[in-house]
């Protein structure tokens, strides 16, 4: 519980304090005065200090930030972040500024969360620590995830190389996710060597779901070794050692990790006799194995699995970048995570996706506390994520949003510098606020669904 709210803590106030630092710097630059920077919104917590003419403050509730820039026309917002303009002389307003600066002021949020991302994604990558899974032989597909229109996929005879997908070279196991996940493509054609014929999945990548399953549903051929084993587990109680191989589960053969998983997943708190390999010796020992709760990644229903407490052996390569490939790299993923995210908020739009699946604040604390127990990387990529997500969230149209804010500024340019009346946007922010509060309820509702497990 601890992991998790420090890792909430952290990804949620990294990712709004950089974007408000973004409003923040440019306003300054362009001469907008700045009487308020919060993180948070509503009242001010008693931590908070002035410097100079700007406050900065800790607001009390922890949904988001502002910067408060000095102007004298009050909107929808002003409840929420107070006045401040009349300790400003005229030139220090913002609607007093040229429209391009007053553009850049309230894009310069956005363009952060998305240079941070960038920025993440290109130290991973030039620090070495990228890994990629190099086994590209198909193992086998989980007939309860697979999509109808995948079936074929069934009959890949074990051990298959993959060698392309949509005739891309697939280098390590890593390219086969990324393939199936891309939401550009519009099919899937994955060539195998051995003379196994192609197997086409006509799945667009717009059925983000479909793909998902997919994505779980196919495995590649990993050698059930036991790379590491967690303290007081059944694994450790039984004295499993690393470097064990299991072979077989009560009756059943395994023949690659994903298929060990699966069999003692289906068993919680069983007897099962265990086969293993030791040093080329074979040798068999009963366990009772244990048992936990998990969600499913897909439905989000609560299922009672089995757990053995045992980790594959690492068999990841290092990927090395030099200093352009990684720049090069980081602009790539930021490119692909930007676009994931504007695939699904057209599929909301489109009703392809469910209003259900939206996670807030206790989702995203939840994910946070996954990613940072698995490492690092895992939680800085997850950082990375979640900045993309606010910065393409902010860039809607909605009034009280930055987009909304950049569509008056572009009405006013294709006026001739004639902005909309002040009672205009007044009533069109009074509405975006009201977007905006239905969306949190939404999302508070979906995590309050999940995390009692009624959804």
């Amino acid at each position: 519980m601890l992991t998790t709210v420090l890792a909430t803590v952290v990804v949620l106030g990294v990712v709004i304090f950089v974007h408000e630092l973004g409003h923040f710097l440019a306003a300054k630059a362009v001469g907008v005065g700045v009487p308020r920077f919060s993180i948070g919104f509503g009242s001010p917590t008693p931590l908070r200090f002035r410097r100079g003419e700007t406050e900065y403050v800790l607001s009390w509730i922890p949904l988001g930030g502002y910067v408060k820039l000095a102007s004298r026309e009050e909107d929808a917002a002003t409840a929420i972040e107070g006045g401040g303009g009349d300790a400003f002389p005229p030139e220090r307003l913002f609607e007093h500024k040229p429209l391009w600066a007053r553009f850049l002021v309230m894009s310069a949020g956005v363009l952060m969360n998305v240079v941070l991302a960038w920025v993440v994604f290109t130290t991973v990558a030039a620090t070495g620590t990228s890994f990629e899974d190099p086994i590209t032989r198909f193992a086998g597909a989980d007939s309860t995830l697979l999509p109808s229109e995948a079936a074929d996929l069934a009959r890949v005879p074990l051990g298959t190389e993959i060698l392309r997908i949509n005739d891309d070279t697939v280098a390590s196991w890593n390219d086969v996710i990324d393939a199936i996940l891309d939401p550009t493509s519009q099919r899937l054609r994955f060539d195998f060597g051995q003379g196994v014929d192609p197997v086409i999945v006509r799945i667009p990548g717009s059925q983000t779901a479909a793909r998902q399953r997919l994505a779980l549903a196919v495995h590649n051929l990993r050698l059930a070794r036991v790379g590491s084993v967690e303290p007081g587990s059944p694994a450790a109680d039984f004295a499993l050692r690393p470097g064990d191989e299991i072979v077989r589960v009560g009756p059943d053969t395994v023949r690659y990790w994903a298929e060990m998983v699966g069999l003692v997943r289906a068993r919680p708190d069983s007897l099962v006799a265990l086969t293993y390999v030791r040093d080329g010796a074979v040798d068999t020992t009963d366990l009772t194995l244990g048992a936990a709760t998990e969600r499913d990644p897909l439905t989000g229903a609560a299922t009672r699995v089995g757990r053995l407490g045992v980790y594959p052996e690492a068999q990841l390569r290092s990927v090395k970048f030099s200093v352009p490939g990684a720049i090069i790299h980081g602009a790539r993923e930021t490119g692909a995570q930007a676009r994931m995210v504007l695939v699904t908020v057209r599929q909301l739009v489109t009703r392809q996706v469910s209003v259900r699946d939206l996670a807030g604040p206790i989702g995203i604390g939840q994910l946070s506390g996954q990613a940072a127990r698995a490492g690092i990387i895992p939680f800085l990529s997850f950082l990375a994520f979640i900045s993309i997500n606010l910065a393409i969230l902010n860039i809607l149209p909605i009034p009280v949003l930055d987009g909304g804010q950049l569509v008056f500024l572009l009405v006013e340019g294709l006026r001739g510098g004639r902005p909309l009346s002040l009672a205009v946007r007044l009533r069109l922010t009074q509405l975006g606020v009201l977007v905006l509060l239905l969306l949190v309820v939404l999302v508070m509702y979906n995590d309050i669904l999940r995390v009692f497990g009624l959804r």
